[in-house]
């Protein structure tokens, strides 16, 4: 399968976030929502996030991406299943 279209790349993460929002949930869980993306759309994404959450919303955010991390109010850290300070 040949390469998405710049436009659709972009795209793709604002339609995920707007189907996400369409049920209104005070909580949004976001499994590594930067990890597929360029730079630029991953920092428009967690500028929504941000927005989100000082709109009222948990945003609850699964990364490896220490930068992405480190937006964050709050960190958890686990470890071979464990949480860790």
């Amino acid at each position: 399968m040949g390469k998405m279209p710049p436009l659709l790349q972009m795209l793709i993460p604002n339609v995920a976030i707007a189907r996400i929002l369409a049920g209104d949930p005070p909580i949004i869980l976001a499994d590594e929502p930067t990890g597929a993306l360029d730079s630029k759309t991953g920092v428009e994404i967690m500028d929504i996030f941000r927005r989100l959450n000082e709109q009222g919303r948990t945003i609850i955010l699964i990364t490896h991406d220490r930068q992405v991390a480190e937006q964050a109010k709050r960190v958890v850290r686990s470890r071979d299943g464990r949480l860790v300070h």
